[in-house]
């Protein structure tokens, strides 16, 4: 496994449709370990193929809809589509390929997707609260589409200090 870079805003790869996998293979396999590694060093909870260079069908969710004891989990997604979304949400989202910005998005509250996984097996999956958003969010980046394009509005830097302040405290 490795650490991959991950492109920001300014990368034109980002705004590209990414091509189906139809071979599960060595490749796709490296390419997801690297992008789940890439991940959990990132402290991200989403990462799309894109967002390290390769216009492939390839998402990593961290799923953290997890009972106390239990330990969060990373979802791999292969040519993943939304099947069903009910409800909504409405809160701030970030990206790594947009370091230290945060804006308003609304959301579908639960998402069912259906993908493969890495060795082309067909599965679905229901993501709810922030699984739902971040499958939605990393969905679209495989239609090179960013989060930005989506957002009411943007968090000023006070409002992303507080936030981030607000969460070190649930963290304790």
């Amino acid at each position: 496994m490795a650490l991959r870079t991950v492109l920001t805003s300014e990368q034109e790869t980002l705004y590209k449709k990414s091509r189906e996998i139809t071979k599960f293979d060595a490749r796709i396999h490296q390419l997801v370990d690297d992008m789940k590694e890439t991940l959990l060093k990132s402290g991200g909870v989403g990462l799309a193929a894109p967002q390290v260079g390769v216009l492939r069908r390839a998402v990593v969710v961290l799923e953290t809809n997890v009972e106390n004891e239990d330990e969060e989990y990373v979802i791999e997604l292969l040519n993943p589509e939304i099947l069903e979304v009910e409800g909504e949400q409405e809160g701030p989202e970030g990206c790594l390929s947009e370091p230290n910005k945060y804006g308003i998005v609304k959301r579908p509250m639960n998402v069912k997707v259906r993908a493969q996984d890495r060795n082309g097996e067909w599965f679905e999956y229901d993501g709810e609260g922030l699984t739902a958003r971040c499958f939605c969010h990393e969905i679209d980046h495989l239609e090179g589409i960013m989060f930005t394009s989506k957002v009411e509005r943007m968090l000023t830097d006070e409002e992303i200090k507080q936030m981030m302040a607000d969460e070190e405290k649930e963290e304790k």
